[in-house]
């Protein structure tokens, strides 16, 4: 026992993970419009292949909610069979990113941006799987399925199967929604467990006539993608869907480990190391034409939370995944569809931070105002153009607020008027730089002091002296200017 000194404790733990992700890998399958197994192969690999490699030692991989949007759109585009080509080349890129120590990097990018990307995704997936508390079909664009969603309620009204769905979804929101006021030893069992349970249970009991998952079987699944397959890579629009797809879960996962650092005092994250090991899950998921990973914040809090203190635990969590596929499959055919849809609706809900962005609204406006332009742009557009959007404001919002310039002038009524120019002066600031200078005298003598300037850019310099030579031309005297050494 000496060399596993917390064996009782992790074993545990994997345990309640294995619940808490059980679910939740069948339902990002069905909601990504793959076979359900896939789902579970995906939380197998994430458990066994990265929970075994160094990086964050009690973070927890599997297939997530926030890629269900990026995966639905690229499977519809590109086909099931390129899924596994698209995750295979995902991998590889994390792999190269890590190996770069490129890691730490993604701890730069904006928390607007990643908040206006997960409340984007959790948009999106709520819309969606509306429709399949329904019973329906669900448009195929974000925009699409917002807008056609008021009419789609409103025609099954007139359904005999709507009802029933509907019925069966929303008990499980409501499950998950009173889970934590139930009695302390209720709570041992995980809210989306026993939410779906509990769906599964009322439907087959009362002869409910709502969609089930469809089983194929953990090997009828797997689809290692075929050589030709490889060829697909000179296309652009899959190039940049692979880009997209590497971003999003290594931002994902790199952004997760730091929030589950901050809930234990063990070891701490090294992020280029666990972006190598996301990669090479990813790698291992796509040879087997599985979804893609990311460090999943539900599991991996329920494993810290749960006692957890080695990567023991997660690599468990995959083992007990892994028996379940290969000895009860065919339990997964009276799951639900409406209840899966519900758990997914429930979880979309909680990455939207309605409370976080009040406060940010009162506080940061302008970070507040990048995090609703990504979510919106992510609804309204796609993914990687919404993310891409949200990158870019920050960086202007940065340089903005970087560029301080202060323009004093001092005018003695006789004699040449004195200008000082200090801060940072960018293309920026060059407008209201440039209707201060522009309203001096024109008939008396300036003197432009810029030594005060920590940074003049190009624009602002060409501006500036085009500036003195109108003046000059207009005036008695040219302008002299000052510039620092």
């Amino acid at each position: 026992m000496t060399k596993f000194p917390f064996l009782r404790q992790d074993f545990a733990a994997s345990l309640v993970v294995f619940l808490v992700a059980l679910p939740l890998c069948v339902g990002v399958a069905v909601a990504s419009g793959v076979p359900a197994e896939l789902g579970l192969v995906t939380g197998i690999v994430g458990g066994i292949v990265t929970g075994m490699l160094r990086g964050s030692s009690l973070q927890v991989s599997g297939p997530a909610a926030g890629l269900t949007v990026l995966v639905l759109e690229a499977v519809r585009e590109f086909g099931l069979p390129m899924l596994g080509v698209i995750v295979l080349a995902t991998g590889v890129l994390q792999l190269a990113m890590g190996a770069l120590k490129l890691g730490r990097w993604f701890r730069a990018i904006s928390v607007s941006v990643v908040e206006g990307m997960l409340a984007g995704i959790g948009l999106v997936l709520i819309a969606g799987q509306l429709y399949s508390l329904i019973g329906a079909k669900a448009p195929a664009s974000g925009l699409g399925k917002i807008a056609a969603l008021p009419g789609a309620l409103l025609d099954a009204i007139s359904s005999t199967r709507a009802p029933a769905s509907l019925a069966v979804g929303t008990g499980t929101i409501a499950v998950l929604v009173l889970w934590k006021h139930m009695p302390r030893a209720v709570r041992t069992l995980p809210g989306p467990l026993a939410a779906v349970g509990v769906a599964t249970l009322v439907a087959v009991l009362l002869g409910l006539p709502v969609a089930t998952v469809e089983v194929k079987g953990l090997l009828g699944s797997i689809q290692p993608p075929s050589p030709s397959a490889y060829g697909e890579l000179a296309d652009l629009g899959l190039l940049g869907t692979i880009v997209a797809f590497a971003l999003i879960a290594s931002a994902e996962s790199l952004f997760s480990a730091a929030a589950v650092d901050r809930l234990h005092d063990g070891p701490r994250t090294e992020y280029n190391k666990e972006l190598m090991a996301q990669g090479a899950g990813n790698t291992v998921c796509g040879l087997l034409g599985a979804l893609p990973m990311t460090a999943v914040i539900v599991r991996s809090a329920a494993n810290v939370q749960a006692g957890a203190r080695t990567k023991a635990s997660r690599v468990l969590h995959g083992v007990w995944l892994l028996l379940f596929a290969a000895l009860l499959p065919s339990a997964l055919a009276y799951i639900p569809v409406p209840a899966l849809a519900g758990v997914l609706v429930y979880s979309g809900a909680k990455l939207v931070p309605l409370r976080a962005l009040v406060a940010l609204w009162r506080e940061h406006r302008g970070e507040a105002l990048i995090l609703l332009v990504t979510a919106v742009s992510i609804v309204t557009i796609s993914m990687f153009e919404g993310v891409l959007i949200g990158l870019a404001l920050a960086v202007v919002k940065t340089a903005w607020e970087a560029s301080h310039a202060r323009l004093e002038v001092i005018d003695k009524g006789a004699g040449p008027v004195q200008a000082y120019l200090s801060g940072n002066a960018t293309f920026l600031r060059l407008p209201k730089i440039l209707e201060s200078l522009e309203a001096l005298p024109q008939d008396r003598p300036v003197e432009l002091d810029l030594t005060g300037l920590h940074h003049l850019d190009h624009a602002c310099r060409t501006a500036l002296e085009n500036w003195a030579e109108r003046h000059s031309a207009a005036g008695t005297e040219p302008v002299r200017m000052t510039s620092g050494g």
